[in-house]
């Protein structure tokens, strides 16, 4: 390590460098031998899923139906067929599911309203506000879905390729523009 002028230390290993793990599907595929995280509680295979939080139901100012749950749910549902939903925390899991929620929100209104505004001075055209807050949600909730698959991809010992519920999000944003 070596000291800067103004007393921090720099250089070193930097965060994200270096090869990525391997799958663990594809450690036992490959016939090495892999580490499991080995949780030291009974089957859980007849776990229930936790109660959605009441903040995920709450109706949108807009009138429309708010996804969240049905997104939490099927996420949770997902991770359990897996046999990873002990693994994942359920806040991440509820972060997820919000995110996504208000993602499809700002779709709708960039459906409803368009791509410009009008400038509140100038009276100019601008980009939409719901523009940027979409594309910050999408950035959220990608994030977030990485760090739940990370968990399957490194826990799960059967292939987890396939349909998962981050495929099913462009499905849902067109169902509600159909107005089913």
């Amino acid at each position: 390590m070596k000291m800067a002028k103004d007393g921090t230390n720099r250089g070193g290993a930097r965060a994200g460098a270096g090869r990525k793990k391997k799958a663990l599907a594809d450690k036992i595929s490959e016939g090495k031998t892999a580490k499991v995280t080995v949780l030291p509680t009974a089957n859980l295979q007849g776990m229930e899923m936790p109660a959605p939080k009441e903040y995920l139901k709450a109706p949108q100012k807009n009138g429309q139906e708010n996804y969240a749950v049905e997104i939490y749910e099927k996420t949770w549902n997902w991770l359990n067929q897996k046999g990873c939903a002990e693994l994942v925390s359920p806040e991440l899991i509820e972060h997820y599911a919000m995110t996504v929620s208000r993602w499809i929100q700002c779709q709708d209104a960039i459906s409803n309203y368009g791509f410009l505004a009008k400038h509140p001075t100038t009276g100019a055209a601008i980009v939409s506000p719901y523009v940027n807050i979409s594309l910050q949600y999408m950035k959220q909730a990608n994030q977030l879905w990485y760090q739940i698959y990370q968990v399957v991809k490194e826990n799960c010992s059967e292939g987890y390729s396939g349909a998962n519920p981050q495929d099913d999000v462009m499905e849902r944003l067109l169902r509600t523009r159909m107005g089913k």
